[in-house]
């Protein structure tokens, strides 16, 4: 074993997956492993399990099919390359990486140039406000009341009215045009092919990502010109749609409640008052990515919205993810101001701390809106009432909460709680049928078209393709046969070309023994890829292959002859009686 392989083995060691995912989930034991919600889908029922007892300890989700070892698991839930995700964990563990072994890549390095730059455009942009001619970016900050404190805290800055005056100084400083652009800290002229700099004149946010890292920008004008705000593209270290402003300060907040604000400013004021535990979306509506890495940090999460008309629909447009990952949603109802940064200006940070502990329930909120362009004195205005209330009702999971709620629409509405209450169980039993319906569909539909994008040559050499898979997860489960399996069969036997990738670099790596960790194959495969390994030895765990059924298997793929036709769904138990006849 390679002595680069031998430090993955002692860093898997000295960061159990259990403890290092049970520091972003919620773990539940199940016998020797543990199952949970799998933070890179929003499910409702968990349907990821993690094999903490294995030789190779690993997850794996049968919903979305996510997998891998606790290397795996830090590179997807924290947007690293291996690299990245090696050093985390020996920081994490206390190990220091060899620095001649470490897997470098070329996406790595790539990554490196760009945060090396987003911090260099950083201090400049600071020193600029600080120090620069143009002392209007000082001005906006003095005028919404931040203090030097802050300033420094968030490491504003202020981005001059000059064409390259950033590009100038990065290109002195060794990166090439295309790093720059790559990094979107810059543009190409289409007409004469010259860079510009992305951010002129505008306030600058340095958005980072939850260790530090400055991954982007956001940007405000001072004056009426568009867009008000501009925002770093996607970018090899951000997107925007998976990170959240100030949430680097947010996850070490000593609270379980996280506080949802609009825009940068908001946010900043808010921490400034105290509260460290605001973020920002970063130009967009609320995504399922941000409320799942909300959940991995708070329980409950109160939306500080704007007060008017968009801010509200926006709120109730983010009650839905925030149900979806199991976080309790407050709404906070403002008056008097229309933001949370003019609150607190206007009657200050207690007054504002009295107004987040006495924020309502998002379903409370959500039934108050029913009640929009309704007049409730009237019959019909009652009964339009509680046909909007009834989808909200029924929508509700907990039956406590939603007998609660039951109990109070009926109230307002002045009709008997028994009468609501059989109608709502009448559309939750509706809804069951029509859930069931859809699913019933899916897998009607499913199985006449089975699409593979990893590994797509298994439709047409199904049976092929069930005798490759055994053979890679009974060599994972049991390393001390993969020599008299290699000797058995060679990866060139193999049909379809991801099953002989897999097979070619797991015997590459066993056949000199010691232990074997998933991540061993990840210069040679993606995080997808890693994770359909992981389910090839999930989907094997209740089969006891013996080595008889590996020898028919490796018999079976030494004689075959791909057929085009071969796409026949075939049983476990029909392979076994294919095997049978061949050797009668």
């Amino acid at each position: 074993m390679a002595q680069n392989d031998e430090f993955l083995i002692t860093l898997r060691n000295a960061n159990p997956i259990e403890t290092v995912m049970g520091s972003y989930v919620n773990l539940i034991r199940r016998g020797r492993d543990y199952i949970c919600s799998c933070p890179f889908h929003s499910e409702k029922t968990p349907s990821c399990h993690v094999y903490c007892n294995d030789t190779s300890p690993h997850f794996y989700c049968y919903g979305c099919g996510a997998g891998g070892d606790v290397i795996t698991f830090i590179m997807k839930i924290e947007n690293l390359d291996f690299t990245e995700a090696v050093k985390l964990l020996a920081q994490r563990s206390g190990l220091e990486v060899p620095q001649k072994n470490s897997k470098d890549s070329f996406l790595a390095k790539r990554r490196t140039r760009i945060y090396e730059m987003n911090r260099l455009a950083a201090n400049y942009y600071y020193t600029c406000l600080l120090r620069g001619k143009d002392k209007s970016g000082l001005g906006y900050f003095s005028r919404r009341k931040l203090s030097p404190q802050t300033i420094k805290k968030f490491g504003l800055g202020y981005a001059p009215d000059s064409w390259d005056s950033l590009t100038n100084m990065l290109l002195s400083k060794g990166y090439n045009e295309d790093e720059i652009t790559d990094a979107w800290l810059a543009g190409r002229s289409q007409k004469s092919g010259k860079l510009f700099d992305m951010f002129r004149k505008r306030v600058m946010f340095p958005i980072l990502d939850l260790r530090g890292n400055i991954i982007g920008f956001g940007g405000r004008v001072l004056d009426d010109s568009k867009p008000k705000y501009l925002n770093t593209a996607q970018t090899p270290v951000f997107d925007k749609g998976s990170n959240l402003f100030s949430m680097n300060f947010a996850k070490n907040a000593d609270t379980k409640r996280i506080i949802l604000c609009e825009g940068y400013m908001d946010v900043i004021a808010v921490n400034q008052a105290g509260f460290e535990n605001a973020v920002a979306t970063l130009g967009t509506a609320i995504t399922p990515a941000q409320a799942r890495l909300m959940s991995h940090y708070a329980d409950e999460v109160v939306i500080a919205y704007d007060s008017d008309g968009a801010g509200q629909n926006a709120a109730q447009k983010a009650i839905n993810h925030f149900s979806d990952v199991g976080m309790r949603t407050k709404i906070l109802r403002m008056e008097g101001a229309k933001d949370p940064d003019e609150y607190i200006k206007k009657f200050g940070a207690d007054r504002f701390r009295l107004l987040i502990n006495g924020s309502e329930d998002a379903t409370a909120f959500m039934l108050d809106k029913c009640e929009a362009g309704i007049d409730t004195d009237t019959e019909l205005g009652r009964v339009e009432l509680l046909r909007r209330a009834s989808k909200i009702l029924a929508g509700i999971e907990s039956p406590l909460e939603r007998e609660v709620y039951i109990s109070r629409t009926a109230k307002k509405c002045d009709i008997s709680p028994d009468i609501l209450r059989s109608h709502i169980n009448d559309i939750l039993k509706k809804n069951k049928y029509g859930m069931e319906k859809r699913e019933w569909n899916n897998i009607k539909s499913s199985a006449s078209v089975r699409r593979d994008d990893i590994n797509p040559e298994s439709a047409s050499h199904h049976r092929e393709a069930k005798a490759e898979e055994a053979i890679i997860a009974y060599i994972l489960r049991r390393p001390e046969d993969v020599v008299s399996v290699g000797e058995e069969i060679s990866p060139e036997h193999f049909v379809t070309a991801f099953n002989k990738k897999v097979y070619a670099a797991v015997l590459g790596i066993m056949k000199d023994g010691g232990d074997f960790t998933i991540s061993m194959l990840a210069d040679e495969f993606s995080p997808d890829e890693l994770g359909r390994i992981s389910g090839i030895e999930a989907a094997s765990r209740d089969i006891d292959y013996s080595r008889k059924y590996i020898s028919d298997c490796a018999k079976l793929l030494n004689e075959a002859v791909p057929s085009k036709t071969d796409g026949a769904e075939m049983s476990d138990e029909e392979l076994q009686a294919l095997f049978k006849s061949k050797n009668k």
